[in-house]
């Protein structure tokens, strides 16, 4: 079976409990699309799980790529060369980051070996832009965010990262008329018109996935790819 979450965002438990509920096997594969990190109390404790599970294939959110700015300032000695090439930019992304979250990530980060630090960041280095399943005759693109820049001529692979992992899905759009596209990154109980905030949302070729985990009153859901069952945690 093939099994899609999104945004964990450091909730250990409610992801051992999506494991439990799934019952996942080592013949299915689960696919994480992307924002593992930040908020929740545990994400480097959830992305070390990950690490562990060979069936596991991850997207890649824009909490990693603001991690990964994050952690190659942190690593750096502190150096007079290294200091002075430190710029705006490189501040505005520190600052970026520590606003959308970063706390439980740093914490938990310094709390590791420097060995361990290489192995986590290599780790989400091979996190993937996205990706194309059939499933059953059903075609499926697998993306953090959504399609930013559409236009129904264009390939995958000249969207950008931004496009793929900040721009937000247009839901009124059907971007494929063969392909559903499974997104993560905005919470449902943000799509204008859903029914049913908070559980996962169907329209126009979409499935948006991200059920407010870290939100107050928020859930981590799961869907099956082949069954359509939903699953979500309390």
């Amino acid at each position: 079976m093939t099994y899609v979450i999104s945004d964990i965002h450091g909730e250990y438990d409610r992801f051992l409990e999506i494991l439990r509920q799934i019952d996942l096997k080592e013949e299915d594969t689960l696919y994480v699309l992307g924002d593992v990190l930040d908020r929740g109390p545990h994400p480097i404790k959830t992305l070390l799980k990950l690490m562990e599970m060979p069936n596991v294939i991850c997207i890649v959110g824009n909490h990693e790529l603001m991690a990964l700015d994050g952690f190659r300032f942190l690593d750096k000695p502190i150096t007079e060369e290294n200091v002075d090439a430190i710029d705006a930019e490189a501040i505005g992304n520190l600052a970026d980051w520590q606003r959308n979250g970063n706390a439980s990530t740093l914490k938990e980060y310094r709390a590791l070996s420097p060995e361990m630090r290489r192995e986590v960041v290599a780790f989400i280095m091979d996190f993937s832009m996205y990706e194309e399943l059939t499933i059953a005759g059903q075609k499926y693109l697998l993306v953090h965010a959504g399609l930013g820049g559409y236009a129904p001529e264009k390939k995958i692979e000249e969207y950008s990262l931004k496009n793929l992992v900040w721009d937000r899905a247009d839901y009124e759009t059907k971007y494929y008329d063969d392909t559903i596209v499974i997104t993560g990154h905005t919470p449902t109980q943000y799509i204008a018109g859903n029914p049913n905030p908070g559980r996962i949302y169907r329209h126009n070729n979409h499935i948006a996935i991200d059920c407010g985990c870290s939100m107050p009153g928020g859930r981590l859901a799961a869907i099956c790819l082949e069954t359509g069952e939903e699953f979500y945690t309390a």
